[in-house]
Parts: structure tokens; sequence; C-alpha cells
């Protein structure tokens, strides 16, 4: 096999590959030979087929199996003799093969970039920190409080006042047209909770028991599902019942309807569940304040064919989002090329900031183990209550299943690698800065 390297640009390298005749040839009797051996045809004993006849029978197929074979081959040793490492498969020119002459065809190899991850220690980044106070503590249990108030009819004939729970009917149309998720029956609604838009809650305000009402209610121009953004929607309620909100007295009694055994014990709970967040946020601040340093000093080629890849799957997740209606009126407005540049770019960061993390990963052993593995799977599981079997069979039957898993727990162990190499300060902050979208600063 004769492997000539015709251009290379960039990541992009590009082989002439010839076989000689009568290297194949050689392999195709070989194989023919095995055969013969081997093969079991009618009227005859195994192993007693004569070649003539193997060779009428199969020649055409084993041909067509030792050029595929070789085909891989060249691409294989191409790569291994240069130490080039394939980023994705490779593209072939492969003209039909005439037996008896030389067999030549071109490989175009897209590969990996050589990346040095260099001295961790020299980056610095901050990680925001909030300690959990009392009053957070406090507005937790009023939230719990809230969550777990009661309500009870009105006995006397009076009017509904915010903070009034409504059971009503209603039945929306927009310009006529029935629409999804504007029809309900039994529908409790606690005046003043913005459970629905303002023209809605204020328009029942006043309302008694067995009142039928008519009520306009105008979504915003930046409405989130753009083909109600602007409207007017008309809306038949009926009022079944008027009651009374009961709020829930913070003490043992509301520990207890959280299973719990009294007052401190739901105090020192909603403590560690607000660590546990606050945790949670701050790796996630640093993790992306490493990630933008990261993305800022590794500036390596990557392969277009990933990013191309990687760009369609945005792209794709934008439009859907938008067929949704669930971006702005001002995105959805914007110059598509100009978009396309952006979320272009977010995809090329997107697989360089991927490939370094492998090859931090690679060279410093990390790996996904199987238990780490197993309680991810259970973790999925248990996102479904009652199907918990089908998903665990979904597992065990698709790799590429396993593989979306594997991915992101091999990710956040090697940000922790990289975490206890770079220099970290902790920054004390306020919930509200904790809480705070990066994007939003």
């Amino acid at each position: 096999m004769q492997i000539i390297e015709t251009s290379a640009d960039g990541l992009k390298h590009e082989f002439q590959i010839v076989v000689a005749a009568q290297e194949i040839n050689a392999k195709v009797e070989a194989k023919l030979a095995e055969l013969t051996r081997t093969v079991k045809l009618p009227g005859f004993r195994p192993g007693k087929v004569p070649t003539k006849v193997v060779a009428q029978r199969y020649r055409a197929s084993v041909v067509q199996e030792v050029v595929e074979r070789e085909i891989t081959e060249g691409a294989r040793q191409a790569a291994s003799e240069r130490g080039l490492r394939p980023a994705v498969e490779p593209d072939y020119d492969v003209p039909p093969y005439v037996e008896g002459q030389d067999f030549s065809f071109v490989l175009r190899l897209e590969v990996m970039p050589d990346i040095e991850p260099g001295d961790f220690g020299v980056i610095a980044v901050e990680r925001p920190v909030a300690e959990v106070d009392d009053d957070s503590i406090s507005l937790m249990l009023t939230s719990l409080a809230e969550y777990a108030k009661s309500s009870e009819p009105v006995s006397e004939d009076r009017a509904a006042v915010e903070g009034d729970v409504l059971l009503i009917d209603y039945d929306g149309t927009v310009d006529g047209e029935a629409k999804e998720g504007m029809k309900a029956e039994g529908h409790e609604l606690a005046l003043g909770s913005k459970t629905f838009l303002p023209d809605f809650e204020t328009g029942l305000l006043g309302a008694k028991a067995g009142e039928h009402r008519r009520i306009e209610v105008g979504f915003p121009a930046d409405y989130h599902a753009a083909e109600l953004a602007g409207k007017v929607a008309v809306f038949e309620i009926d009022v079944k019942e008027l009651r009374r909100a009961i709020p829930a007295v913070i003490d043992d009694a509301l520990a207890q309807r959280f299973g719990l055994e009294n007052l401190p014990a739901l105090q020192d709970s909603a403590r560690a569940r607000l660590t546990a967040e606050y945790t949670t946020l701050s790796r996630r601040r640093v993790k992306r304040a490493l990630l933008d340093k990261l993305a800022a000093i590794y500036t390596f080629d990557v392969p277009p064919t990933l990013v191309n890849v990687e760009f369609e799957a945005v792209w794709n997740q934008w439009e859907s989002e938008k067929q949704a209606g669930r971006i702005s009126p001002a995105e959805a407005g914007r110059d598509e090329s100009e978009l396309k540049s952006e979320y272009h770019a977010i995809a090329e960061r997107r697989v360089r900031l991927g490939l370094l993390l492998a090859e931090v990963g690679r060279r410093n052993n990390i790996n996904v183990t199987q238990e780490e593995l197993n309680r991810a799977i259970l973790a999925e599981a248990r996102r479904y209550p009652g199907h918990q079997r089908e998903v665990l069979d979904h597992f065990r039957k698709n790799e590429d299943a396993i593989e979306r898993l594997r991915a992101p727990i091999y990710e956040e162990k090697t940000i922790d690698f990289i975490l206890e190499l770079v220099r970290v300060t902790d920054r004390a902050v306020t919930i509200a800065e904790l809480r705070q979208d990066p994007d939003e600063e």
C-alpha cells in the first residue's frame, strides 16, 4: 500500500492511496482458499467443494470485502504513520474497482488539533459565596406555610377580595377561536397570586359565588407565546364557589405536615436545603467563570465538521423555541444571518472547550466509573415515577443513551480536577447576586 499526502490545510489532510493489484489478488485468493475449506454447498461434502465452484459463486463478494478492508486499512495507516487522530469519520473518493488493476482512491481526514493544556496554576477565578442567614430560613418557612395553606367556603353573601380563593370554570377564545390551555373546570384561583394575567385576576375582584363574568384579557406584546402576543382573549367564567384562605402557622404542626418532628427540625431542614442550593449555585458560577477564562486563553483551531454539527444542534433548538413561541419578539425579529453568526461562535466555543476538557481528562486518566453511571441512571429513572422499569430497560438496551449520561459526568469530573489546580478566591455576595444569571450582569 502506497500512501501519499497530497495536501494539508490546518486540520484537513488529503491522501492518495494506491493498493497494488497483486496485493488485492493475493488476499482474494487467500480468502477463497479459506472458504473452500469451510463452505457447505449441496452435493458436496464439507471441505470438498472445488475451488472453481467456490470462485464462481463467491469471488465477486470476496473482492468487494477485500477492497472495503483495504479502504479502511488505508485510513488507519495514513493516520497512524503521521500521528493523526481523526475527529470525524473519514471521507473518501472511491472509483469502481477493476480487477487486475492497481486500486487508487482519495482519503480526506479531518483531525484533532494538538492541544497543550499548560499550567492551570496561572489562572485565577472567583467563586461567589452566600451565607445561609436567619432571614433566608424565615423566608423559606414562610413559603412552606404559603404552600401548606388551606381554604374554607365563605358562608356569608359577600364579594371576592384579594387573597380569596375562587373555584371557577373558564373557557377562553382569541379571535373567536379556542386555544389550547385556555379552558378548565373546577380550577382554584387565589386572587393576587399572579398565576394568571393581571386582567384575568382583577376582572374577578368583586365576583360572588354563582356569578357569570365575561372578561377580556390583553396579552403583552412580548408574551412568550408569539401567536398570542398583543392579542386580546375573551374568557367566559363561572364562579362556582367563594373560599377564604386559611394561612398555615409556622409551628410544630407545620413541620409534621412535611414529615418532620418539630419546628427546630423543619428549620434545620430548611438550612440544609438552602446550603445545598447555595453550594450548587456557587459551583455553577465558578464553573462559568473558569470556562470563560479557558475560552479566552485557548484559541487552537477546531475541526470544522464538529463545529458545524454543534451549530446545527444549537440552531435547530433555537428554531424549535421560536416555533413554540418561547423567545422574545425582539430576538425573533433580528437579522437571521447575524443570529447565525452569533450561534456559530457559540458552537465553536463549545467544541473548543469540549476538546480541551477531553484532552485534560485523557492526560490525567479521568474516567467515569460504572458506579457513577449507575447512580445517574437511577436518578434519571426516579424522574419518571411509575415508569422506572421502562427507563432502566431503555438504558440497558441503548448504549447511546448511556453515553449521553456519561458525557456530563466526565465534564464535571474534569472541571473539578482543573479547579483543584487554578487559584480560586471566594467572594462574599448577597443571595440575590448569587442567584443572578451571569449573562444579565
